[in-house]
């Protein structure tokens, strides 16, 4: 099987053309191939598909072998993919995801896609939606009892739900420790991401993720986009302004504004290769 190992941010997926190739099992192909000592390594698996709504479809697994409905930063490499590889010759396509269609503005230096801008649709606010089991309509500055202390949090949806917390010191926060009980604490049915975020000023967020189904992960789009929408809310960020969400793969560039959110990064590929499983 041919794949190309590519990189948003230092979020590392594999990827596979299946205009060209099959996967007969694809979360056990993921958990095998992401491992970082005996696979490829990676934070999941994504596959590049066909599509009767859209250009593509994306289909993702974590490194665990668990669905995800969306990834920003994979959304972005996906364009680089299919424009570099010639699929395409748009400057604009459409992505079909579980979380449904996303567009993606692609820009090229030298005729390569260095970067692109992912229109990530409107966040759900309401605590149905996200799902969150809460009496309340929202979830905006509400406490939450984990691992005997109770956090301020902030929860939405971007196509997959995210629990924002704020942190003094981000770079202090247990990740490892904290983020397990919080995507499996009792208020979220389907689990959750865990964005601890610092404010720096006003145009600034400072973010460790923890992803449910790959652990602490270098870079979340979405998670990125659900701190900068947290802030906001929570009126310490601007509305309609970008904000630079700083992640340890680098910076995120997000707007949020009336018409929804949009992420811009880089799209990066690190090496192709061959592998059977």
């Amino acid at each position: 099987m041919k794949f190309a190992k590519m990189q948003g941010t230092g979020n590392d997926y594999i990827y596979v053309n299946c205009f060209d190739e099959s996967i007969d099992d694809p979360p056990a192909v993921a958990k095998f191939l992401s491992d970082r000592h005996f696979g490829i390594g990676s934070d999941g698996l994504v596959l590049i598909l066909p599509s009767d709504r859209a250009d593509f479809k994306m289909d993702i697994y974590n490194s665990d072998g668990s669905r995800a409905k969306m990834c920003g930063n994979a959304a972005r490499c996906v364009a680089k993919y299919v424009c570099d590889s010639k699929m395409t010759d748009r400057d604009m396509i459409s992505l079909e995801t579980l979380s449904g269609i996303k567009y993606i503005n692609i820009y090229k230096t030298d005729g390569k896609v260095t970067s692109a801008q992912v229109n990530m649709g409107s966040p759900m606010l309401k605590s149905r939606d996200i799902p969150a089991l809460i009496e309340s309509d929202t979830v905006i500055s509400r406490p939450l009892e984990v691992g005997e202390k109770v956090y301020s949090v902030t929860c939405l949806s971007m196509g997959n739900p995210h629990c924002v917390v704020f942190a003094d010191r981000v770079d202090e926060v247990d990740v490892a420790h904290l983020g397990p009980q919080f995507e499996h604490a009792d208020l979220f049915p389907a689990r959750t991401n865990t964005e601890f975020i610092r404010v720096v000023n006003r145009t600034t967020i400072k973010m460790r993720v923890w992803e449910r189904g790959n652990g602490e992960t270098r870079a979340c789009g979405t998670g990125a986009c659900a701190a900068v929408v947290a802030a906001t809310e929570n009126g310490l960020c601007p509305k309609g302004e970008p904000i630079t969400v700083k992640v340890s793969g680098g910076d995120l560039i997000v707007t949020y504004d009336d018409d929804g959110v949009r992420l811009t990064g880089n799209a990066e590929l690190a090496f192709t290769g061959v592998t059977t499983y």
